[in-house]
């Protein structure tokens, strides 16, 4: 447990299970939103969820339009990374971006661009949101023309493309890289009162 973080426990089944949960908690980081726009397999999902929680993002954002189904996403298993991040379902880009921008966030795309930067160029210890799109098409013409910058991972192989699940994981562990080295996971975010009432929520599931 982290100095200075006063917990009420409850009955949350054993002290391992307590411990556990305050140090995740104390460790989210919900400056960091990860986007994701129609993605078709429900296990690149899964398995980008799963980077989610390892680095402590505490939202994601699943944008689904069109023709493209809302993939099911089992949270009944403790190692299930949907039951440990927050996922709020939009219908757009336009409002998903909109709750962004109000949390002060920018927003980059992972899009082969001419103007795109360098992942290891951006500034991942500002309040961020990261955009992945559909494993075979991209991000939509609005998801990277509404951002505020395009961003590519420098590869030097013949096949200059990644799973969406990878691109994911490798943008996150810069995100962790650079906001570790900041000292981001030294203190916890929240308040007490607020980080009780979210360990009281974790508990319950």
């Amino acid at each position: 447990m982290k100095k200075g973080l006063k917990i009420n426990y409850l009955d949350f089944t054993t002290e391992k299970r307590k411990k556990k949960l305050i140090s995740v908690l104390s460790n989210r980081q919900p400056s960091l939103t990860v986007v994701l726009e129609n993605i078709n397999d429900p296990h690149n999902l899964s398995a980008v969820l799963r980077s989610c929680d390892a680095v402590g993002v505490l939202e994601a954002h699943l944008i689904y339009y069109g023709e493209q189904p809302f993939p099911h996403l089992s949270n009944t298993s403790s190692a299930s990374a949907s039951k440990w991040v927050n996922t709020i379902r939009f219908d757009s880009i336009q409002t998903s971006y909109e709750k962004l921008r109000k949390e002060g966030k920018k927003i980059y795309t992972t899009h082969m661009s001419k103007k795109a930067v360098s992942l290891y160029d951006l500034d991942l210890t500002e309040p961020v949101a990261l955009v992945f799109g559909n494993e075979h098409s991209g991000v939509s013409e609005d998801a990277a023309n509404l951002a505020d910058s395009n961003f590519l991972i420098p590869q030097v192989g013949m096949i200059q493309s990644l799973n969406i699940s990878v691109a994911a994981a490798v943008s996150l562990f810069e995100a962790y890289r650079q906001r570790m080295a900041a000292g981001m996971y030294d203190q916890p975010v929240f308040d007490e009162e607020q980080l009780q009432n979210m360990l009281e929520q974790w508990a319950a599931r």
